[in-house]
Parts: structure tokens; C-alpha cells; sequence
């Protein structure tokens, strides 16, 4: 949807021909390379950045996710705390909450219409198991050293005043996100690089990164420093399939809506919207009022594989369509103009990460699991201060140098990926059919939080 209705060419940029040299070489076209390429060059306009990229700018997750710029970090804020203390990583938790205020200034300043509008997350509870989570999770961020001003628990009324959903027992107020278009966005980031000075190749793949290179099908591109800013085609490189597990989400959108389905449904101030089942969901108003809508739950493909077919998994679209008429039944007319999907990156460990070794000339970031759009802000401009060393109070945040392990190999990779997606979506059918807790859920996320 968001690049069906980019307004602008999608005619991809010439390919690379032959091999180059370069400062800097940046593999990835999405938000994190465009990013790093941005600060790198605000910050040394002498720089020579190269961006390359196997389709175009923002044909991945950067194009095609749920337009949330939420300032949330997957590994939460203990885990990184266990990394390092929790002052540290309450600062990571706040540098990321900047992030969605960066994105906004950058977009304004740099004239990149995004339909950027900060109006929060709403997340609905809607059943007592999920209530009980909600009230626990509050008590428990606000005893981390959150403020009720960042995170608050609402009473169904005020809830159902965001957003009028059905069931609604209680609900969380998530105030550092704004909802965007992202390709609108990750296009717009892209020209504005090109006119700072970088050289953006298109329709080129990237086979292999190595110290000083990169290795493509149109020649190598050879640089000080090389940045992978991949996400979950990192699987595609040679040596890295079991680096980060590519993990499919799909999405819906409506036609435009009439302000009366709006007096019915909510979202004045636009939040984006989800509610606590384990097998995430989440929508959004969009600047031209329609609702996208996506959730997890296509199957894991062996090996990692990534397939464009899954990306138009006719069932999971008709378990999607029928969750959002559930959460908004004002809905179940509403026609439904896009049907998309596409591969989000989970490290092992679950943690996202920024890396840079100025000895090997190698550099990158991701494992967002999903909720990339404002980390990947924060990671670009740590890359960029990095690289260029530049002392800052990005250098030395926790999520800088974390490390992860391999995924296991197949088919212990399928066994645990598939089993541990049955167990959650079975204890989410539980817990709204019984309103009691999900036991093997709870214990699920306690190992995966233990891993």
C-alpha cells in the first residue's frame, strides 16, 4: 500500500558498473544504511559514501512495515541493563525515545511529507489475563524508572477513548511513538542523501561482505569501512544464514474511511493501536485515513528461506481482516485495497545491536525484531559518530558492541521456531476462550528471556 500510493517514480537508480572505491560502503538501502549514510555526511560532507542496494531504496521492512515509530528496543530495558547497569540503560531507553522526535525533525527540516503525527500507542487489554499482564507491566517499568508521563495504565473508559475496541478491560498509554508512511519516508531519506553527496546503486545485489569489500554481482566496491545495514536478508550473504532469523509479518489496508466510521471507531489524535495477545498485532490511522493493519503468524520457512509467496498468505490475510473487524466490528464493510507482507530479523538472543570495528573495517546494526522505524535513527547516527570518531553520548550505549549467537542449525531451527509460534497462537486462542492464564505462554517467554 504505501508504495502503491508513493506519489513520486519508484524507477530504480542505475546499478553499480565495475568496480569502485570508496570512504564508506553501506549495503542495505532501508533506514539503517540511509541513516548512517545521513549523519556520516552531516558529519564529514568530504566523506565518499556508497549505498548499495538489490532492489530499490526502502523495498524491504523500510517500505512495507506498520508505519510505527515507536521508541522501544525488543531486549527491554533489563536485558541491557544486565549488559552494562541500569542507569545506561535507561539512557538507551530515552536516546530511543528521542529518535521518534528526531525522525519528526529531520522529515520537517528536510521537506519529506511522511504524514508523521505523534499521537502514542494505545494497547488494549481484552481479556483478564491480558489486564493482569498490563497492570504488572506498569508497576514494574515505573519501578525500572519510567514516568507515568512515558508509560501509563488506563482504565477501559479512557482506553476506549483513544479508541473505541471492543472487549476493552484496561489498557497501557505508550507516549514516544508517531505514526508515519514509511516508504514515504525511507524514499524521502533516500534523495536527501543523494543530494548531500552519496552515491546510491540500485538493482544491485550484495553476495558477500568482507574486510575492506564488498562483493556484488555488478563488480566490488572497496572501502575503509563497510557497514551491513541488511535486517533479515543478511541471510542472503555468504557465510550469515543463521546470523538473524527472518521472520515474516503481513498487512492489510482499508480504502479511505469516512469520518463517521471515525466518530464510531476513535483515533482522533491518530495512535497507533494493538492489543496484549502474544502473537503481536498492530494498526494504524493513516494520514489519508485508512487503516493498515498487520500481525504475525505466517509460517517459518526451512532453511530461512525468504519467499515472495508468503507475502500474499491468503489465510493469514483472512485471520488478519477478521481480528481487526473483531477489535472494530464498524469495520467489517470497509474494503480492503492491499494485501502485502514481508520479513522482519531476530537475533537469538532477541537484542538488538550496533557493532564497529575500526580494525577490520567493519560496522553494522540491527535485530529490531519488528520495531526498527526510530532505532534504526538511533543506530545511523551512533554508526556515523563511530566511524567518524566522534565522541558523543551515543558511543558507549549499551545495545554498542552487544554480540549474539547463531541460530541452531536446521531442523532444530524449524522444530523451535514452529513449535514456540504453535504454543503462543494456541495460549492466545486460551486465554480469550477461558479468561485464565496461558501457563505454557509464560513459560515460553521466561526461556526465551533466559536465552
Amino acid at each position: 500500500m504505501w508504495l502503491d500510493t508513493f506519489p513520486g517514480s519508484l524507477a530504480p537508480r542505475p546499478a553499480l558498473e565495475g568496480d569502485r572505491d570508496a570512504d564508506i560502503a553501506i549495503v542495505g538501502g532501508g533506514f539503517t544504511g540511509l541513516w548512517t549514510a545521513y549523519y556520516l555526511l552531516g558529519l564529514d560532507p568530504t566523506l565518499r559514501v556508497t549505498v548499495i542496494e538489490r532492489d530499490i531504496c526502502g523495498f524491504g521492512a523500510s517500505g512495507r512495515n506498520g508505519g510505527w515509530v515507536v521508541g522501544e528496543l525488543a531486549a527491554g530495558i533489563e536485558a541491557y541493563a544486565a549488559l552494562a547497569d541500569l542507569p545506561a540503560s535507561l539512557r538507551l531507553a530515552r536516546a530511543v525515545f528521542d529518535s521518534v522526535d528526531e525522525i519528526g525533525r529531520v522529515a520537517e527540516a528536510e521537506g519529506i511529507d511522511c504524514g508523521f503525527h505523534k499521537g502514542g500507542v494505545i494497547r488494549f487489554a481484552r481479556n483478564r489475563p491480558q489486564a493482569e499482564r498490563q497492570a504488572a507491566e506498569i508497576a514494574h517499568q515505573h519501578q525500572l524508572g519510567l514516568t507515568v508521563d512515558e508509560i501509563r495504565l488506563l482504565t477501559a473508559d479512557e482506553a476506549r477513548a483513544h479508541a473505541n475496541a471492543t472487549g476493552v478491560l484496561s489498557g497501557i498509554f505508550y507516549a514516544p511513538c508517531a505514526a508515519i508512511d514509511p516508504a514515504r519516508l525511507v524514499r524521502g531519506l533516500a534523495d536527501v542523501v543523494e543530494r548531500r553527496g552519496a552515491k546510491i546503486y540500485e538493482q544491485t545485489a550484495a553476495a558477500a561482505i568482507e574486510p575492506g569489500r564488498v562483493l556484488t554481482d555488478r563488480g566490488t566496491v572497496r572501502a575503509e569501512v563497510v557497514v551491513r545495514a541488511t535486517e533479515a536478508y543478511t541471510r542472503d550473504l555468504r557465510g550469515r544464514r543463521r546470523q538473524l532469523l527472518p521472520v515474516y509479518s503481513l498487512m492489510i489496508g482499508t480504502e479511505p474511511l469516512p469520518q463517521s466510521a471515525f466518530d464510531e471507531i476513535g483515533l482522533a489524535d491518530r495512535p497507533t493501536f494493538a492489543d496484549d495477545r502474544y502473537m503481536v498485532i498492530y494498526g494504524q490511522r493513516t494520514a489519508d485515513n485508512r487503516i493498515a493493519f498487520g500481525g504475525r503468524g505466517v509460517p517459518y520457512l526451512y532453511g530461512s528461506r525468504i519467499s515472495p509467496t508468503l507475502e500474499r498468505h491468503r489465510r493469514s490475510h483472512e485471520r488478519i481482516h477478521a481480528t481487526l473487524v473483531d477489535l472494530f466490528p464498524a469495520l467489517s464493510g470497509a474494503r480492503i485495497t492491499h494485501r502485502w507482507g514481508g520479513v522482519l530479523a531476530v537475533p537469538r538472543n532477541w537484542t538488538p545491536f550496533v557493532h564497529f570495528d575500526r580494525a577490520a573495517g567493519t560496522a553494522g546494526a540491527g535485530g529490531y525484531v519488528g520495531e526498527g522505524v526510530a532505532p534504526s535513527n538511533l543506530a545511523g547516527r551512533t554508526l556515523a559518530d563511530l566511524i567518524t570518531g566522534t565522541d558523543s553520548e551515543r558511543v558507549d550505549l549499551p545495545w554498542v558492541g552487544v554480540r549474539h549467537p547463531k541460530w541452531e542449525p536446521e531442523p532444530l531451527r524449524w522444530l523451535g521456531v514452529r513449535g514456540s509460534r504453535w504454543i503462543l497462537a494456541g495460549s492466545d486462542i486460551y486465554e480469550f476462550r477461558t479468561n485464565r492464564e496461558a501457563k505454557a505462554a509464560v513459560a515460553l517467554a521466561r526461556k526465551l528471556r533466559n536465552d
